[in-house]
């Protein structure tokens, strides 16, 4: 059984990644506050350190959680694209706070276009990006999916469209007076027709045996 003391710790460790979660997503990485950290989960910044060395560690934990999050709720199909797009669509739309955890670690830890990717820093997102290529790599040799795109660019178009509302805040709010139909149902419908465009799903028959 664990001691008093040992529950205390994990306690105020997961306060601390709590309140991280909530800073990270509204200042970023570079703006987010330790101090700030430490008051919102009832510690001191001491022990904030004690428990991660920095804060780019820190954002880097909650990351690779946010991410294990979101492939738990998002499972890509490379043989139906559509449906992936709409469940990124339907993920990122119930929780803007994690879409922009992440994107904030996208904008901060991606180097510069003439860079060269940096795996350490990217961390849990060079490893999701890389694993989810290759996936869709795989489907393309099984000719689930059309084998002429470089899985890169299947991955960034999809991911593209599904996050188009989440991208693009002053269209998403003159969406409720000029669209025929302003609803969040109808703005799902054109994700998954746009990839559906671009990406038909598979349509296997009974007899394939897959």
């Amino acid at each position: 059984m664990a001691s008093t003391d040992s529950r205390r710790a994990d306690s105020a460790r997961d306060r601390v990644v709590a309140a991280a979660r909530d800073e990270f997503a509204r200042h970023g990485i570079a703006g987010a506050r330790v101090d700030r950290i430490a008051k919102a989960a009832r510690t001191s910044k001491e022990r904030v350190y004690a428990h991660f060395r920095s804060k780019e560690k820190l954002y880097e934990h909650v990351a690779a959680a946010e991410l294990a999050a979101a492939a738990d709720a998002v499972h890509l199909d490379p043989a139906d694209l559509p449906a992936y797009a709409g469940q990124m669509f339907d993920y990122f739309t119930a929780h803007p706070d994690r879409y922009r955890f992440i994107g904030w670690g996208r904008l901060e830890l991606v180097p510069e276009p003439s860079g060269e990717p940096d795996a350490d820093a990217l961390g849990s997102y060079h490893d999701a990006i890389l694993g989810k290529i290759e996936t869709i790599r795989r489907a393309q040799r099984a000719g689930d999916l059309d084998p002429t795109w470089d899985p890169v660019d299947i991955m960034a178009v999809v991911s593209q469209i599904a996050h188009t509302w989440l991208d693009q805040a002053e269209l998403a709010a003159v969406t409720r007076h000029a669209a025929a139909d302003p609803t969040l149902p109808a703005r799902r419908e054109a994700v998954i027709r746009a990839v559906t465009a671009i990406f038909p799903p598979v349509r296997r028959s009974q007899h394939d045996g897959r």
